[in-house]
């Protein structure tokens, strides 16, 4: 494990994931893990800077992150797997990247600068946010930089947390004369875009997502509500796949070749109406969660090995946190 490069990536504990999570994020997470150092992390700090007053399933939603992330096959004997703020060498690493970051490198942060936008368009003050949210992007650097990693695995939309912390590496290691800091690079995921149900960015919050935890006919009644070809009235009407807004981009994705194409056929020639499509389609998706949920229902009984888990990759995390923060007080050169 030692010469292999490192990688860190973290989720919020929002609650259960859903399929968005898993062909964005997950699947990627269990192919890198046989490939390098991986350092997964349940981020709770993270989420305080913005639910700090909805605190009441916290514990609950990293229980259940977690369940998802070993029913998906992140293997916590490849990988580290840990509770931010169990770590708390990351909370010691934000405080010494704090004094060193500028103002202004804070502020041009895209997420920062969109939320600005929300807040003017509701006329609140930006001056309201918290000095946690408002810093929540060095606090990210601090969870990349305390393992010195060599890439993080991001969307494109996060490049420019990666640039940040690279700045603030590079700003580190030339006022204290070093190179203790390495420059992580984005790993671009090959994410898959899946749509919610309904067509837009899928969430919980909207109600059109499918859960990795959901059962069979929850998943089923969940797709009867999927989108299709909006000009197809009737079942015979022929359909465009092309124009099917949701549930053909699913079977691109939970098909196989020779299926979709029969579908596909099928849809143009209006052999099968929609109804029927999703029929099938909501077999083809418990199909293929059908492993995943099994051994997610397995793990479930057994809540003490679940925070056995974590508490034991905290542990192994918070080791190598402490070496970093060991050499960063003594370039800084604090008083041990």
């Amino acid at each position: 494990m030692d010469n292999k490069k490192r990688i860190i990536s973290g989720m919020r504990p929002t609650g259960k994931l859903h399929l968005g999570h898993y062909f964005g994020v997950l699947k990627n997470w269990v192919e890198l893990q046989n490939e390098f150092e991986s350092y997964f992390f349940i981020a709770d700090y993270h989420a305080l800077t913005t639910k700090y007053n909805q605190t009441q399933d916290m514990k609950q939603n990293v229980e259940e992150i977690l369940l998802d992330w070993l029913a998906s096959g992140i293997d916590p004997n490849k990988s580290t797997i840990y509770l931010q703020s169990l770590v708390p060498q990351t909370a010691q690493l934000h405080i010494y990247l704090s004094m060193i970051t500028p103002q202004n490198w804070v502020e041009r942060d895209p997420t920062l600068k969109d939320l600005a936008k929300i807040m003017d368009s509701k006329k609140e003050n930006l001056s309201n946010l918290s000095y946690g949210l408002f810093g929540y992007p060095v606090l990210m650097s601090a969870d990349i930089l305390l393992f010195n990693t060599h890439f993080v695995p991001v969307g494109i939309d996060q490049v420019a947390h990666v640039e940040l912390t690279r700045d603030i590496a590079r700003r580190f290691n030339n006022i204290y004369k070093t190179d203790f800091f390495l420059e992580p690079q984005p790993k671009l995921t090959k994410i898959s875009l899946l749509k919610g149900l309904d067509g837009n960015k899928m969430g919980k919050s909207f109600n059109n997502d499918i859960k990795l935890s959901d059962d069979e006919t929850t998943t089923e009644k969940k797709i009867k509500t999927g989108i299709t070809d909006r000009n197809r009235v009737r079942k015979d009407d022929f359909g465009n796949p092309d124009n099917c807004e949701v549930i053909f981009d699913y079977w691109k994705i939970f098909g196989e070749e020779k299926e979709v194409e029969e579908i596909c056929s099928c849809c143009k020639s209006a052999s099968i109406g929609c109804a029927e499509c999703k029929k099938r389609l909501a077999q083809r998706v418990n199909e293929s969660l059908c492993e995943i949920r099994q051994k997610r229902s397995e793990l479930e009984k057994d809540k003490n090995y679940i925070r056995d888990i974590l508490l034991e990759g905290s542990k192994k995390a918070r080791i190598k946190a402490q070496e970093t923060i060991d050499n960063i007080e003594s370039i800084i050169g604090m008083f041990k």
